[in-house]
């Protein structure tokens, strides 16, 4: 079955370290729910929340998680 949803993934540099920014807090329009794109190999027991962005290679945005961000984002 397919949700239509997006794909992202973070960006890296020509020489693959993390390209990273520093966003200003009024540049914040909203927050976005991401689901990680689970791959072939086993997840370890001990991923804690704030290891998954380095965890994952992509992510889904959750389309479904909140009607006024779908709004916002189609």
């Amino acid at each position: 079955m397919r949700t239509q949803g997006w794909m992202v993934r973070p960006t890296c540099l020509p020489n693959h370290s993390p390209h990273i920014a520093v966003i200003h807090l009024d540049n914040i329009y909203c927050a976005a729910h991401l689901i990680p794109i689970f791959g072939p190999s086993p997840i370890s027991h001990n991923i804690k929340p704030h290891h998954c962005y380095d965890a994952f290679q992509a992510f889904y945005v959750n389309k479904y998680a909140d009607h006024h961000t779908f709004e916002i984002a189609a």
